[in-house]
């Protein structure tokens, strides 16, 4: 392998010619060498990272003209626009486990940005700290980069992905309407219950969880960029926060701008903790729906048996024949991910010290894993599972008249007790509920027939 020689402020470091990083990176890459090749920096920093350094410059370039030529802006912007695009996604070879600020993930963007520049420019016109860097610090341009990316990563993978499900649902809900079925509660037999009423639980949790992720958006669009070292500004433009939180809107079409207290901005991740909070709400709704899907679809003899699911794939490796539902399982599998991230996130966002918090890498790590997951997840659990829900309208239809719960329709007529001892003694004695009820006496066989209409309880 071909080497050049580059240099910062320690000295000089030997580095790939075909690289486009510099010493600073090139430190990083050697020092921390955990999760090398599964654990990097995630492309949504990078990403977000090219369009705040393009940002940086633009706002540069209006408010010191002087120092941020226009040459130089457009040579930044070129690089930034490959940086932005995934061209120059290894250049970024950094891990997730360096240091807390990010630091060296916001030098080994200023780095390729400057030398990719400097390479469209065709002369060395760019420095990665001088201009690259100019009027930010990386303890405000790391986590800008965590907020830009969470929001993309939000409103582009996840929100899509829900409405998605809630289409399919509402489909299902429209297919299923007259279908009415056991209820379940406790895992026992309840009163009687739409199987459309069912799906539009699902698909109403699905949209509150919509609900909540978009509230989380309003906060995570506010940018910690012009807080500089420690909140203050130093070394920044007056005006220059305003300015480049207008320039990352115009960019991205997001309505962001810059937060009103710096100093929070640096060191509270309480926006990321709460966004993903909903996350984690929108988990635990596709665990409950997963599980309900699995149940329901149990058997395919010797379960519940109430609806049918795609069979994808064979299921044993030495049963043959058997069909999993493994569509379920894998969001489930991912809901406890999630959950899992969540407590990473906030224990993350609780180390926050004076003014950083220095756990920032696997703050946002974890965030966007969960994001990618769930988005994932929830398409593959939709085209794969889903779309082909069918009911088993005849095993609905048994288990609903073989429920002992529709002795509730009995209560207005022979009282709770006595609908009590009509349902343990039709269970005892494995009868129907009509013949323990005339059995007791409380009812004649027309009287209950009158009066008991399972299909009419939902």
């Amino acid at each position: 392998m071909e080497y050049r020689i580059e240099h910062d402020s320690m000295g000089e470091v030997k580095v790939p010619a075909d690289r486009y990083w510099a010493a600073q990176t090139q430190r990083s890459h050697q020092n921390f060498k955990i999760g090398v090749g599964i654990e990097t920096m995630p492309r949504e920093i990078t990403h977000a990272f090219g369009i705040l350094k393009k940002a940086a410059a633009i706002a540069n370039h209006a408010l010191r003209p002087e120092r941020m030529t226009e040459e130089k802006l457009s040579a930044i912007s070129a690089a930034c626009d490959e940086v932005i695009s995934g061209q120059l996604n290894d250049h970024f070879p950094l891990v997730v486990w360096q240091t807390g600020s990010g630091t060296q993930s916001n030098m080994n963007a200023n780095e390729v940005i400057a030398n990719r520049g400097n390479e469209i420019a065709g002369k060395k016109l760019l420095h990665p700290n001088d201009d690259i860097n100019m009027s930010q610090s990386s303890n405000d341009t790391f986590p800008t980069a965590m907020h830009i990316s969470a929001v993309l990563a939000i409103e582009e993978k996840v929100l899509p992905a829900i409405d998605r499900l809630v289409e399919t649902f509402l489909r299902l809900e429209e297919e299923n309407e007259g279908i009415v079925k056991s209820g379940r509660t406790h895992l026992q037999d309840a009163t009687p219950i739409r199987f459309s009423q069912e799906i539009s639980g699902w698909r109403a949790s699905l949209q509150k969880d919509k609900k909540l992720l978009l509230l989380a958006l309003t906060d995570l669009k506010e940018l910690a960029l012009g807080g500089t070292a420690v909140g203050t500004g130093l070394n920044a433009p007056k005006g220059f926060d305003e300015a480049v939180a207008k320039a990352v809107s115009e960019l991205t079409g997001k309505d962001f701008a810059t937060a009103p207290n710096k100093f929070h901005a640096l060191t509270s991740k309480g926006e990321l903790v709460f966004a993903h909070g909903a996350l984690k709400a929108l988990a635990a709704d596709l665990m409950k729906i997963a599980n309900d899907v699995r149940w329901l679809a149990s058997g395919p003899r010797d379960g519940l048996g109430e609806i049918f699911i795609p069979e994808n794939e064979p299921g044993s490796s030495i049963m043959p024949g058997k069909v999993n539902p493994t569509q379920c399982e894998a969001m489930t599998m991912v809901a406890v991910q999630v959950m899992g991230n969540d407590v990473a996130v906030g224990m993350a966002a609780s180390q926050g010290n004076f003014e950083l918090n220095v756990f920032m890498p696997v703050c946002i790590y974890n965030f966007l894993q969960s994001v990618r997951l769930l988005a994932e997840g929830m398409v593959s659990f939709n085209d794969n599972c889903l779309v082909g829900i069918k009911a088993n309208r005849e095993k609905m239809h048994h288990n609903l008249h073989n429920s002992l719960m529709l002795v509730t329709a009995l209560n207005p007529y022979i009282g709770y007790e006595n609908a009590a001892k009509t349902a343990k003694k039709a269970y005892k004695e494995n009868i129907s509920l009509k013949e323990a009820c005339v059995a007791l006496g409380f009812l004649t066989e027309e009287k209950f027939d009158e009066v008991f209409h399972p299909e009419q309880m939902a």
